[in-house]
């Protein structure tokens, strides 16, 4: 399985901005390694009215990672109305362009991560409401749950940074770094280049060298 999704050729930058990736894939969305959290999202759904939650990417390790990447909350390319549909660092926009290169750069393997976001749903807006943090730490609760695996939470930005005191209790690691934003590399360059790094001080929790 590793080598497969290793090899897959629609793992490339932007690639979810082609329609016929995008299609593939949802194909993939009924492996075993979705399930529970195809179920988790449908919930999400059910919950709220005029919102919108995007899928995990199937691509990524599902319920079998080991660690959880927590961004802040879902962008437009997340979404189905005006994007890919997936929570995933092949989508078509430049946040997801230099997750995709500081994943390769950190040396950490797709197949033992899992990519979400501290606020699930994405209603016309990236302003973080407290309410919605409040309410997403508790989602996140649940997702761990469903992660049997789970060794350690990357929060990556100063909004999802806030949740971490919520998990402190969970016995996981838990690590921070800056958001692979073009407003964070305008703004703070060292630390948006400090993010590959930040993200490779996981690796001691997971096993890896």
């Amino acid at each position: 399985m590793r080598q497969e999704r290793h090899s897959n050729p629609d793992d490339t930058p932007r690639s979810l901005g082609n329609p016929a990736v995008r299609q593939r894939r949802r194909a993939l969305l009924d492996r075993p390694h979705m399930k529970p959290l195809n179920d988790y999202v449908a919930k999400l759904r059910r919950d709220r009215e005029n919102v919108e939650v995007p899928d995990f990417d199937p691509l990524d390790g599902g319920i079998d990672a080991l660690v959880l990447f927590l961004f802040e909350k879902p962008g437009p390319k997340t979404v189905g109305s005006t994007g890919s549909g997936f929570i995933s660092r092949n989508n078509n926009d430049s946040t997801a362009e230099a997750t995709f290169k500081f994943m390769q750069e950190s040396g950490i393997p797709r197949e033992l991560t899992v990519t979400w976001n501290v606020v699930p749903r994405w209603n016309g807006t990236i302003k973080v409401l407290s309410a919605e943090l409040r309410e997403g730490v508790e989602c996140i609760k649940e997702l761990i749950g469903l992660l049997p695996r789970l060794h350690a939470v990357v929060f990556v930005g100063k909004k999802a940074d806030r949740a971490r005191p919520y998990l402190e209790d969970t016995g996981l690691s838990l690590f921070s770094s800056a958001h692979p934003s073009p407003r964070v590399r305008a703004s703070w360059p060292d630390r948006w280049h400090a993010i590959p790094t930040d993200w490779a001080k996981v690796k001691p929790a997971l096993g890896l060298s």
